[in-house]
């Protein structure tokens, strides 16, 4: 909600720094009051209206900015926005959608503009996106602040950019929804494995991109990969919260509605023959979700289609990933050998993904007393506490049955 909030403010009166800081008063003072007094019948309405006068307020206290703020005091909120009823208004022009292809501006470097839209449209915390980034979070709080300031200094008008600048932008905008829809889908921190609003505003942002290019490959396969991945999320915890991985989940439980669409439009994007790292990702999602149990997995179909993807991406993850499905088809000690490779890759060599990866070969591998090394220092590096609580008994149970 925070993201169409600053997005109205923002539309409506710039100041996209100032309007920032409104929005967050406005969350704190919703925050203090409504456990008090109850939600609101329209909390974006709410929100809406007491960032408006925190925004007024802020911009009376800049003597440079009289003018903007006598046009700031003048205006009345619409009605639309005030009525029951505008949480589920989705307008074409969505402020949102505006606001995410502003913060991918090219005066900005790639790397600013995704930290830019993870702050301002996807709502995580600095030290989200830098884990995101796998950067220091000091590093990432200022190239937040200069990106900021560009945007300001820029004199950008709030307006969707037209058919050239959309496409100039595009990669930035899918690189972050991507990113959104992971920290969403598998929290790098706090209590929950799980944050649905972000998947779910992921979605929705992916569903407008596709609305404004329906015939472009990778926003249908990007979309498609979230609908695909997310149809598995009611199956991904037990009632207590806790981890339970995919060949151990009730496939019963998983989204067949959300499948059938994602299986739809990662076929038609296919059928381009334009294959991206998106489709390609999403056909992988589409191959574990067709398989009625996790012992029928295609997984020769898996690993083909990671050796494309790794052909055209550089990102270590998908190696990673590629280690698991050679595997899963060729055995362990064949994905062990992979694995072995990445070792001297500084991007994901000290990464808790790496460490539960080799700890899960070596399990299958026959090896346990080192697989229960290697989860218990993926507990240790590890930052999701469902994640840590998960590996921490993996390696329980392993010391239970070798004491046994």
């Amino acid at each position: 909600m925070a993201p169409r909030v600053l997005g109205a403010l923002v539309r409506r009166y710039g100041h996209f720094a100032t309007a920032e800081d409104a929005v967050q008063e406005a969350l704190l003072a919703a925050a203090v009051q409504w456990p008090k007094e109850g939600m609101p019948d329209n909390p974006r309405g709410w929100l809406i209206t007491v960032a408006a006068r925190r925004l007024t307020d802020l911009l009376r206290s800049e003597q440079a900015r009289r003018r903007r703020e006598d046009a700031a005091a003048a205006w009345t909120l619409p009605d639309e926005w005030l009525s029951p009823a505008a949480d589920q208004l989705v307008p074409a022009s969505d402020d949102t959608l505006v606001l995410l292809f502003m913060c991918c501006h090219p005066s900005l470097s790639p790397a600013s503009q995704i930290a830019l839209t993870l702050r301002a449209v996807g709502g995580l915390t600095t030290a989200e996106i830098a884990r995101a980034f796998l950067v220091p979070e000091a590093t990432m709080a200022r190239r937040i602040t200069r990106a900021k300031q560009r945007v300001k200094d820029s004199g950008l008008r709030f307006r969707l950019p037209g058919e050239p600048e959309r496409a100039e932008r595009l990669g930035a905008v899918l690189h972050v929804l991507y990113l959104i829809f992971n920290e969403g889908y598998a929290s790098t921190s706090g209590p929950d494995l799980q944050r649905a609003e972000l998947t779910a505003e992921a979605i929705r942002l992916a569903r407008l991109v596709h609305r404004l290019l329906p015939d472009n490959p990778e926003v249908a396969g990007l979309l498609a990969l979230m609908l695909l991945t997310d149809a598995r999320r009611p199956a991904r915890t037990g009632p207590d919260g806790a981890l339970i991985p995919m060949a151990e989940q009730d496939r019963g439980l998983w989204n067949a509605a959300q499948i059938e669409e994602g299986i739809a439009l990662v076929s038609e994007a296919l059928a381009q023959r334009t294959p991206g790292p998106y489709q390609l990702q999403a056909a992988i999602a589409a191959v574990h979700d067709e398989a009625p149990t996790a012992d029928q997995t295609d997984w020769p179909q898996i690993t083909a289609l990671y050796e494309m993807l790794m052909r055209i991406s550089g990102n270590p993850m998908v190696a990673l990933n590629h280690a698991v499905a050679v595997a899963m088809s060729q055995g362990p000690r064949a994905g062990l050998d992979r694995l072995e490779r990445l070792r001297s890759d500084e991007r994901v060599a000290g990464d808790h993904r790496m460490y539960a990866v080799r700890a899960h070969l070596l399990e299958m591998d026959g090896d346990p007393m080192a697989a229960r090394e290697a989860y218990e220092e993926a507990a240790r590096r590890a930052t999701s506490f469902p994640q840590q609580r998960y590996l921490h008994g993996r390696a329980a149970r392993l010391k239970s049955s070798g004491e046994g």
